[in-house]
């Protein structure tokens, strides 16, 4: 996976453009109402969704295993932001309690056991109070049933990405205990959910 991301942006660059995904802008808002302060991103890439964050007052911490995303990050928005160089299968890289989490299009990308890995990573990592949120891709993608069958409802669409399409009885298996308290679906380049969890003791 990380010789993929790392071809992947070293060939493509920016290949998602500067604009942010449409669930960070929803996410931001969310965190804003909630007076959330510190948040997380796992797989921040070049850091496009991380902007609005940062610049609604929020300090952002970053994952990322490609380095030349990392650096084109750096290139766009500055050195003053944190980013673990590294897969988020390798959870945690720092003892902090976020207040926020927000992990767009990744979680579909890893298998069960790196998925509910990272699920639990994440909430270890959130305040009492905090909220995460999560983006994946829906079973109504065109692309669901397309490729190389792996195993229940996760293909591998083309070499090197094995994806997982979520419905909603998936996510509630997913996420149910950690603090699952909305679904949404919205529309990015695909059908996705957004998944939305919040953290009480």
């Amino acid at each position: 996976m990380a010789e993929f991301w790392e071809t992947n942006f070293n060939e493509k660059r920016e290949m998602w453009g500067l604009e942010p995904a449409n669930s960070a802008i929803i996410v931001k808002d969310l965190f804003v109402a909630k007076s959330i302060k510190k948040v997380l991103v796992p797989g921040i890439g070049y850091g496009r969704n991380a902007q609005v964050f940062r610049e609604s007052g929020m300090d952002v911490t970053g994952i990322e295993i490609s380095k030349t995303a990392i650096e084109l990050a750096q290139k766009h928005y500055g050195n003053d932001m944190v980013i673990h160089h590294g897969s988020v299968t390798d959870m945690p890289f720092d003892a902090i309690q976020y207040d926020g989490i927000y992990c767009h299009a990744l979680i579909h990308l890893l298998d069960e056991q790196q998925r509910k890995k990272l699920i639990q990573d994440c909430f270890l990592q959130l305040a009492n109070g905090g909220y995460m949120v999560f983006t994946a891709i829906s079973k109504q993608a065109h692309t669901y049933g397309t490729g190389a069958y792996i195993s229940k409802d996760r293909y591998e669409i083309f070499q090197g990405v094995q994806m997982f399409f979520y419905d909603e009885e998936s996510i509630q298996a997913e996420f149910g205990k950690a603090g699952l308290f909305e679904i949404r679906e919205i529309t990015e380049n695909f059908p996705f959910y957004l998944i939305l969890c919040k953290k009480t003791l």
